[in-house]
């Protein structure tokens, strides 16, 4: 794990991780039903209003993009979602897309805690990894955000996330890194206890408090799984050099599949943000921010298009294969809730109404194109994935109710 923050990766769970041998054994044995796992994707630039939601209502047939889907009939596209709190805050909104959190542009800002880490403390402690936190390359932060509203820094470099995920660790630095660990947190405690001496204010001493706690629960986790084999799997990862943004995301998206498969992980965090310079994708080269500048200008938008089209391809095949690996009385796909969205309704003038918002697999009854009445908090869709994956929570964000947008 030494190409993750581990201050900042989160660890749950008190009890002692289920072993994933065993739990796989019970779901074949129809002992219990598969996990549910769930992937928050967030394109960061949005997507061509005009060519992305359908021409007819309720027919996703008639979307530019979305036709060519092999999943249709397990997906759900909302239309009249919004962030409260976002008009003027252009790019930063992607800092909030899975907070809620009002006005991030504002220099006193502090972020919330973000809806995958909400999920994580409640579906983490048995795997792993309680969360994979992905992104396109490395600026710092992604889409996730821990209780103290501090950003997580995502993992960018496939190779070392296979690595990570697949590959034999170095067990005498592994040991003598959780040693390290130890006695950093045996200094936290002795801290602690001279500022309790001190007579620290409340609030200082409840953050210590906190850490501390965080990474007791993070060293119990490691060691547990200090020992544990990890699943081998074949390296399916393309070196394409041709079209190395497209193959970036093309290895991603397959190493949430394996992280999937193999139970390594049920949260995964996916950021496709937008990188500074040209790239390249079948059909076209350019800037991808300033290719989202259009103003309706035909020739960008054909460009533009273009790497929409390029990242939809991706997410298409993720969800076709996701949805051929059998599981249960299932598929992967039937027990993974896959969100694509974005915080940006309009890039091209950052606007932040409309988010196009998808929901696929999770076995849902899927509707194609569910469109709202009136502008409605995107966060009343997270309050009601909290309570499909079992977390009893009054609000999220700034939720107003659970509108039962997704049957089972």
């Amino acid at each position: 794990m030494r190409n993750i923050s581990r201050k900042d990766f989160l660890k749950i769970g008190a009890a002692l991780p289920l072993a994933l041998q065993s739990l796989r054994l019970r779901a074949e044995q129809g002992g219990e039903r598969p996990p549910k796992r769930i992937i928050f994707i967030n394109s960061c630039l949005g997507f061509y209003k005009p060519y992305f939601y359908p021409k007819k209502r309720g027919d996703l047939s008639t979307s530019d993009y979305l036709k060519g889907m092999k999943t249709l009939g397990k997906m759900t596209l909302f239309q009249n979602l919004f962030h409260p709190g976002m008009r003027t805050s252009n790019h930063d909104s992607e800092k909030s897309f899975l907070t809620g959190t009002p006005s991030p542009e504002s220099p006193t800002f502090v972020n919330g805690i973000s809806l995958d880490q909400v999920l994580a403390r409640q579906m983490g402690g048995d795997t792993r990894f309680p969360f994979l936190n992905f992104s396109i390359y490395d600026r710092g932060w992604g889409i996730s955000w821990n209780d103290r509203g501090s950003a997580i820094p995502p993992m960018y470099d496939e190779q070392k996330i296979f690595q990570m995920l697949f590959e034999n660790e170095d067990l005498k630095a592994k040991k003598q890194q959780l040693q390290n660990d130890q006695n950093i947190l045996d200094c936290l405690r002795r801290d602690l206890a001279q500022l309790r001496k001190q007579g620290a204010n409340a609030g200082k001493l409840e953050s210590y408090q906190a850490v501390i706690a965080e990474l007791e629960t993070q060293l119990n986790h490691e060691k547990f799984w200090l020992n544990a084999s990890k699943p081998k799997v074949p390296k399916s990862l393309s070196d394409d050099q041709d079209f190395v943004f497209s193959t970036k995301i093309r290895n991603l998206f397959e190493l949430a599949k394996l992280a999937f498969q193999t139970d390594s992980t049920r949260v995964i965090t996916f950021s496709m943000d937008w990188i500074d310079g040209a790239i390249k994708v079948p059909g076209a080269t350019g800037g991808w921010h300033s290719l989202s500048h259009h103003a309706n200008r035909p020739d960008i938008i054909a460009r533009l298009s273009k790497i929409e089209i390029d990242t939809l391809k991706h997410y298409n095949r993720f969800l076709f294969e996701m949805d051929q690996i059998k599981e249960g009385e299932g598929t992967l796909l039937d027990h993974t809730t896959v969100v694509l969205g974005s915080n940006f309704g309009n890039s091209s003038n950052h606007t932040c109404d409309y988010l196009p918002i998808i929901v696929a697999g999770g076995g849902y009854k899927h509707k194609p194109h569910t469109v709202l009445e009136k502008q409605t908090p995107l966060c009343n869709l997270y309050l009601e994935l909290l309570h499909k994956h079992d977390i009893d929570a009054k609000s999220f964000g700034s939720s107003q109710k659970d509108m039962g947008l997704l049957n089972s």
